[in-house]
């Protein structure tokens, strides 16, 4: 890469740089020049970028800094004060574009606030790329990052996207990848197309598409390992009436289900419809 003669950092600016997911061949010309030319790196994790400097045959001379959310609001103010003395200061994550489900966002609307100038270094992102990989709708999308790590609030959280008519896209933790898909596929609908991307750009690269109880089977019968994104189908337009539906959850109900629970299931059968709505209209049709 013949970066020598081409200056990307300013003096007094904070760079935030995005660094390969997986591959280092996806580095950009502008990151391999900024590493060279940085005066301070904060990086979540200095061995990483350190290495990811080697792999790019880049020598390092910047002061290196631990940046991480643990912290991220302690640090913050050094990285203002080294840019308001005239270094050129680069901010990298571990992997993909910071301030995205990493470190970053402190940095950034503290400089705005301190007047200090912010520049931005596109590059991979391992939302995007599971999302044009997927094969599912891409023209409208909502990155919802990584779901709450309790069951209920899970639930909760996915309960509230069940009638998203965008694109979702989530972050996951290989440990609880079959649990948030079993989830899944008991909110939005085990008909739902949905895609797995695991280990994207990597050597062991793997996309599983398919409706949520295809993927639900595959997790169950694999180990889940390396970084996961999950990329589900927007809901299908609602073409029913809460109102006409209400029947059949007073029809649970009176079988011994709570109504909420009846609300809930009968959502689960008839896409499209919220388990809000349908609960709102038993309720009113059982008091009337």
């Amino acid at each position: 890469m013949e970066t020598e003669n081409k200056t990307v950092l300013t003096p007094g600016t904070i760079a935030l740089a995005a660094t390969p997911i997986g591959n280092p061949l996806d580095a950009s010309f502008r990151l391999v020049a900024a590493l060279r030319e940085a005066d301070l790196i904060a990086a979540e994790d200095t061995r990483r970028v350190k290495r990811l400097a080697t792999e790019l045959g880049v020598r390092l001379t910047a002061r290196t800094l631990a940046y991480h959310e643990h912290n991220e609001r302690e640090r913050t103010e050094a990285l203002l004060d080294a840019a308001r003395e005239g270094q050129k200061v680069l901010l990298v994550t571990d992997a993909g574009m910071p301030a995205v489900s990493d470190p970053g966002f402190r940095a950034v609307d503290a400089a705005h606030r301190a007047g200090i100038a912010v520049k931005v270094f596109p590059g991979p992102s391992a939302p995007l790329t599971a999302l044009v990989q997927s094969g599912i709708a891409p023209d409208r999308f909502a990155f919802e990052g990584f779901l709450p790590r309790t069951a209920g609030k899970r639930f909760t959280a996915l309960e509230a996207l069940a009638h998203e008519q965008r694109t979702l896209l989530f972050f996951e933790s290989p440990r609880r990848t079959r649990d948030t898909l079993e989830v899944m596929a008991e909110v939005f609908g085990e008909d739902r197309d949905a895609c797995v991307a695991r280990e994207l750009t990597k050597t062991h690269e793997e996309i599983v598409r398919g409706p949520l109880s295809s993927l639900v089977e595959w997790a169950r019968a694999n180990e889940v390992l390396g970084e996961i994104v999950i990329v589900v189908a927007p809901a299908p337009p609602s073409e029913e009436d809460p109102a006409d539906l209400a029947a059949l959850v007073l029809e649970r109900a009176e079988s011994g289900e709570r109504l909420k629970d009846a609300a809930k299931a009968v959502a689960r059968a008839h896409q499209g419809v919220s388990a809000r709505d349908l609960y709102d209209a038993a309720l009113e049709r059982k008091n009337d």
